[in-house]
C-alpha cells in the first residue's frame, strides 16, 4: 500500500513537472531528456543532523558575512555626507550643486552594472566575486581620502559605484540559492537592516575619527575615508577565505547535506540551473514580470526616505562647529538615532508576519502605507 501510494505521488509530481514551463524546449515541445528522476523528486533523509540544525549552520556560515558586507558598503557610500561637514567642501572648493553631483554620479554605474554583476558572480563564484568587489570599493573609499580636487572626487565616486554594484543584488541572489522562499524573507530583512544600522552608527564613528584632524598632515574628513576604506579592504580579504559559495560547491557540507539542500530547493523553486549559462532571453524575461516592477516601485519609495537626508546633507548649511555630527551627539532628543534603530525591528516584524500568514506582499503594502 505504501509503495503504491509513493508510486502514484511520484507520477503526479512528474506529470506536473512535464506540464510546467521548465519542461518545455525552445521549440515548445517537451524536454523528455530533462524529466527529473525519482531521486530528484523526493528529499533525502538527513543522516547526521536535523533540518533545524542544518539551517542554523547555513545561517552562521552565510548571513553574518553578507550583513557585514552590506553594512560596510553602505558605510562607504554615505560617509561623504559626514566628510562634507568636516571641511571637505571648503578644501575641495565644492560650491553650488557640486556636492549633489558628487553623490549622484555614484548611482549611474551602480544601477547600470547590477545585472552584469550577478552574471559574473555566477561565473567566478561568490567568494571570489564578492570579496574582490569588497576590496575594490574599499580601495576606492581610501582613494577618496587622498583626492586633491573636485574632479578626482568625481572619478573616485564613479568607480566606487561600479565596485559596489554587487553589494546588494548579488547578496540577494546568493541568499535565494540557499533558502526556500518562506525562509528567505526573514533573512532578506536581516540583511537589509544593516543599511539602517550603518546610517545610525556611521555618524558617531565619523565624529570619533574626525578628532584625528591634523594627524599625519591629513584633515579629519580624509581620515574618515581612509580608515573606513581600510577596514573594508581587510574584511574583504578575510571573506575570500570564509564566504560560502552555492550549495553545490559548499565544502563544509557533506554529500548527504548538499543533496538535502538541493532537493528541498528543487521542490520549492524548481531547478536552479546552476550549470546552465544565462542568456539574454533570460534577462529580458525578468522585465516581463509585473511583480518585478511593483517590487521596484516599493523599494524606490522605501529607500528615498533612508538616503535622501545624506544626499542633501550639504544643503543644510551646518557649520563645522554645529555640524550634523555634533547635533547627533549633543541633542537631548535622539529621534535621529531612534529612527534607524527602530527600522530593522519593523522590517523583521513585517517579514515575520508575512511568513506566518503566507502572504508576503500584504504586510509590505501595509507598512509602506503607514
Amino acid at each position: 500500500m505504501g509503495v503504491s501510494t509513493r508510486h502514484s505521488d511520484e507520477e503526479e509530481k512528474k506529470q506536473t513537472w512535464v506540464n510546467s514551463p521548465d519542461s518545455l524546449s525552445e521549440a515548445g515541445g517537451p524536454r523528455t531528456d530533462a524529466v527529473p528522476s525519482a531521486d530528484e523528486l523526493f528529499i533525502p533523509v538527513l543522516l547526521d543532523t536535523t533540518e533545524r540544525k542544518l539551517m542554523a549552520r547555513i545561517d552562521w556560515h552565510l548571513m553574518p558575512c553578507l550583513v557585514g558586507l552590506f553594512f560596510l558598503a553602505f558605510l562607504d557610500k554615505v560617509n561623504i555626507a559626514n566628510a562634507s561637514t568636516l571641511g571637505m567642501l571648503q578644501e575641495l572648493n565644492m560650491t553650488g550643486n557640486k556636492y549633489t553631483i558628487a553623490v549622484i554620479i555614484f548611482f549611474i554605474p551602480y544601477t547600470v552594472a547590477e545585472i552584469p554583476a550577478n552574471i559574473l558572480m555566477k561565473k567566478f563564484k561568490p567568494h571570489v566575486w564578492l570579496s574582490g568587489s569588497m576590496m575594490a570599493f574599499g580601495v576606492c573609499g581610501m582613494c577618496a581620502g587622498l583626492v586633491q580636487n573636485y574632479s578626482g572626487l568625481l572619478a573616485v565616486r564613479f568607480f566606487l559605484g561600479l565596485a559596489e554594484t554587487s553589494s546588494f543584488p548579488a547578496c540577494f541572489y546568493l541568499i535565494s540559492m540557499w533558502y526556500k522562499r518562506t525562509e528567505a524573507q526573514r533573512r532578506f530583512s536581516f540583511f537589509f537592516s544593516s543599511a539602517s544600522l550603518a546610517g545610525a552608527f556611521g555618524g558617531l564613528l565619523a565624529a570619533a575619527i574626525g578628532k584625528m584632524n591634523g594627524v599625519g598632515g591629513y584633515a579629519g574628513w580624509r581620515w574618515i575615508f581612509i580608515l573606513e576604506g581600510l577596514l573594508t579592504v581587510v574584511v574583504g580579504l578575510t571573506y575570500y577565505f570564509i564566504l560560502t559559495d552555492f550549495p553545490e560547491e559548499a565544502k563544509w557540507l557533506n554529500e548527504n547535506e548538499r543533496a538535502f539542500v538541493k532537493a528541498r530547493l528543487y521542490v520549492d523553486q524548481g531547478s536552479s540551473a546552476a550549470d546552465r549559462k544565462i542568456t539574454l532571453k533570460d534577462v529580458f524575461n525578468v522585465f516581463k514580470d509585473i511583480k518585478i516592477w511593483v517590487a521596484g516601485l516599493m523599494y524606490f519609495c522605501m529607500t528615498w526616505q533612508l538616503q535622501a537626508p545624506w544626499i542633501q546633507r550639504a544643503d543644510y548649511n551646518f557649520s563645522t562647529d554645529h555640524s550634523s555630527l555634533r547635533v547627533r551627539l549633543l541633542r537631548s532628543d535622539h529621534h535621529q538615532e531612534l529612527q534607524p534603530l527602530a527600522y530593522p525591528d519593523t522590517i523583521v516584524l513585517c517579514s515575520s508576519v508575512g511568513m506566518r500568514v503566507c502572504l508576503r506582499h500584504y504586510p509590505c503594502f501595509l507598512f509602506r502605507s503607514i
